[in-house]
């Protein structure tokens, strides 16, 4: 028997809230906390919360220290009377216009959402699947992998090239049938850049059915083009962006998923939460300060040129280099050992990737955050091997995977 049409909607429909509803949107915070958890496994709900000391450095989750602008946080202040009600102002349509105004966008290729995170999520709920695979980076972000195991996409981890960026050519023959390319740029957990001609060229020559997700997350911090012109010009590829990095607002939650309407649409599908009117005033307040990006893209720039000096001076090995405000470093030593080491010292750094274990990554921080992370950086990795292993051995025995913790 034949389904009708509204039947088969209607039962697909139903089956992509099934699949939102059991994968968990993973976002930087839940991932920086999942690594830091101790070896008999990550909190559970009810327990006691791992709560950082109130003067930890805080390095490990690729937040911006420097917060919302003054133009955001007084947009907040004025807009926070209104909290009892949903948006009846209009402030996430305001929002998704300035924006296009801004980028040379129609007002349609732009969709707000609380965060990048579940844009990511859906986009690859939306394109991946059995039969429709994921390809992504090694090392990477790893929200994307997780996605794609409910969805039920095969995954290939492609290795990054020799000097960092993503192997667009590798990634293209990866499978002849994959579903989505993530191309997270700036890289995370590296920081590197992958030059715009080989994402135009990935563009042209991955797969015909295929869609490339680019993730723009750390954009703002490098010299490079942003690929909005591509959205524009109706592209088979969607570009995230986030409130998070640059404009220091990952706890007020703002994002957006910029495509053509008919990408964007399959990512509804899988709903949508409500966004909050505070992120998003604020998020076009921090659009309006014309200031914000290149004031704060210096301040970060400088210190982490500053550490990476240092870190080379000193014989230790950063690993590329990175244009965003996170590094990674080659430890030589149990990278999960190096973390527990740092964090008993009150500096919480971040995570290790299953390709590389003895390699930790690095967010910037202030300039004192960063003094702190050197003078106890320093001390660490002067502690013997056999010493640190039998001292901090027992977190170096949980391998920090996404794929395990998430499962």
């Amino acid at each position: 028997m034949t389904l009708p049409k509204t039947a088969l909607a209607r039962r697909t429909f139903l089956r992509s809230l099934a699949l939102a509803a059991a994968t968990p949107v993973l976002t930087e915070a839940r991932l920086a906390h999942a690594a830091q958890a101790p070896p008999s496994g990550m909190a559970l709900h009810g327990q006691t919360p791992d709560i950082p000391p109130p003067d930890a450095v805080l390095i490990n989750a690729n937040e911006n220290p420097l917060g919302p602008c003054k133009a955001a946080i007084d947009a907040i202040g004025k807009i926070a009377p209104q909290g009892g009600r949903y948006d009846r102002l209009g402030e996430v349509e305001m929002l998704a216009m300035t924006f296009a105004r801004q980028s040379g966008l129609k007002v349609d290729h732009v969709e707000v959402y609380a965060g990048s995170g579940e844009p990511l999520t859906h986009t690859v709920l939306a394109f991946t699947g059995p039969g429709r695979s994921l390809v992504i980076a090694d090392p990477s972000y790893e929200a994307a992998m997780r996605a794609a195991m409910t969805s039920g996409g095969q995954i290939h981890k492609v290795p990054l090239t020799a000097d960092f960026q993503h192997d667009v050519k590798a990634m293209a023959a990866a499978d002849p049938k994959a579903g989505l390319i993530y191309v997270c740029n700036p890289n995370n957990p590296t920081g590197t850049m992958t030059d715009r001609a080989s994402i135009v060229w990935l563009l042209e020559n991955k797969p015909k059915d295929s869609i490339l997700l680019v993730d723009e997350a750390y954009i703002h911090l490098s010299d490079a083009k942003d690929t909005l012109d591509l959205v524009a010009a109706g592209k088979d590829l969607i570009v995230l962006r986030t409130f998070s990095k640059v404009y220091g607002m990952a706890g007020l939650r703002c994002g957006l998923a910029l495509g053509r309407p008919d990408l964007l649409a399959k990512l509804k599908a899988f709903g949508q939460n409500a966004m909050p009117i505070t992120g998003a005033t604020a998020a076009r307040a921090s659009l309006l300060d014309a200031a914000l990006v290149p004031e704060r893209k210096k301040i970060i720039g400088d210190v982490r040129s500053e550490t990476i000096s240092w870190l080379r001076a000193k014989g230790f090995k950063v690993i590329g280099e990175s244009e965003s405000n996170c590094f990674m470093i080659d430890t030589g030593r149990n990278g999960r050992a190096i973390m527990a080491a740092m964090k008993a010292r009150k500096v919480y750094i971040g995570r290790t990737w299953p390709i590389w274990p003895n390699a930790v990554r690095i967010s910037v921080g202030t300039a004192e955050e960063m003094a702190a992370f050197k003078t106890a950086f320093a001390a660490v990795m002067a502690i013997p091997p056999a010493e640190l292993m039998a001292t901090y051995g027992k977190q170096a025995q949980v391998e920090f995977d996404v794929l395990k913790h998430f499962a």
